[in-house]
């Protein structure tokens, strides 16, 4: 087993996107944006392109940062930390894992993979035709559809690159406002064959894997938010957290997230290395991250009392980021029966 504790260059990655986010994404610019109609924070996600993370697992003579999938998680902890509105999952993630799985390079652009967000890894038909390279159907939810410059629409038997242009996409109101979802129709659209369905699959097992990742990271901010606000808040002339009964409920989650953070850094590390139980170690964290990512944002609403249930307050942004990522690749049920499927776990 790869050694799961975060190295020194993650610490200083760590450090530079946390600057870069308290800086450009602070929980009151967000939910601002979130009433805005534009669907991605463009300065935002050109910063990230200027720091060279958003193709982070491409070698560096194919365009890319020659680190690894690890790299990537510790990203994703932080813009699941701060809940920051750019489609990074859908484009440095899912397409950027379809594109190494093809042999190709980092796309032109925003390019995203054209796959509905709820989509588990392993068994994925496409809905998509494809009749001599000209693509026609429809596919829902996709993340930073909107934006994207580039699509990555599987059809038929393959995987292609499509202009974003040639797609009408229609926005889709979702639970979680700081993450913009599309719906696209292709009318014969053009489109350059990059790849087969292996590609997909591949894509789908790391978004799973990095989702892991955010949700960490959501469940960790939540965590020391709310801490540091039972220590401040006081009720019948004592603090809130002097309570037993909050200490508990705090000591159990502060438990199950040292849990979550020991599965997703094991799926994100099985990643990195091309470990073959990646499938297996991105089921477990999915089963067990987005239940404790849910269970965070839902404390962290309580515990605030009356002002974590206002507008005001960022507790709903957290909550409603943790309930759609239980959603995405799959909910945590779905991925306990594929684990059994995977390690012959015979039903009950």
């Amino acid at each position: 087993m790869s050694d799961l504790l975060y190295t020194e260059i993650e610490n200083d990655l760590r450090a530079g996107v946390r600057g870069l986010l308290d800086d450009r994404a602070g929980w009151t610019g967000v939910l601002a944006g979130t009433e805005k109609d534009d669907p991605l924070d463009a300065g935002l996600w050109r910063a990230l392109e200027e720091m060279g993370v958003t193709a982070l697992p491409f070698p560096e003579e194919a365009g890319g940062a020659g680190a690894t999938w690890r790299e990537t998680a510790v990203v994703m902890e932080e813009l699941g930390r701060s809940v920051a509105p750019v489609p990074f999952l859908g484009s440095a993630v899912l397409a950027s894992a379809a594109l190494l799985a093809a042999g190709q390079g980092p796309g032109e652009g925003l390019t995203v993979l054209a796959v509905p967000l709820s989509t588990a890894p392993r068994g994925f038909a496409p809905t998509v035709a494809d009749a001599g390279g000209r693509l026609t159907g429809e596919v829902r939810s996709v993340d930073g559809g909107l934006a994207a410059d580039t699509l990555l629409v599987p059809a038929g038997d393959g995987l292609y690159a499509v202009e974003a242009g040639a797609a009408a996409r229609t926005p889709v109101v979702s639970l979680d406002m700081t993450r913009r979802l599309a719906d696209l129709r292709f009318d014969g659209a053009p489109g350059r064959r990059i790849g087969g369905p292996d590609a997909v699959d591949a894509a789908l097992t790391a978004g799973a894997a990095m989702l892991a990742s955010e949700q960490l990271g959501l469940a960790e901010r939540c965590l020391d938010v709310t801490v540091a606000y039972v220590k401040t808040r006081y009720q019948f002339g004592r603090q809130v957290g002097s309570y037993q009964g909050l200490k508990h409920r705090l000591a159990d989650l502060w438990t199950a997230i040292a849990q979550a953070r020991a599965v997703a850094r094991h799926a994100a590390s099985c990643l990195a290395a091309g470990d073959p139980d990646t499938p297996v170690a991105a089921a477990v964290a999915q089963a067990h991250c987005s239940e404790v990512a849910v269970l965070a944002a839902e404390e962290c609403v309580q515990m605030h009392g009356g002002i974590g249930f206002t507008w005001e307050h960022p507790a709903h942004l957290y909550l409603k980021r943790a309930k759609s990522d239980a959603l995405a690749f799959g909910s945590a049920d779905r991925h306990r029966a594929a684990l059994a499927e995977l390690v012959d776990l015979p039903p009950a």
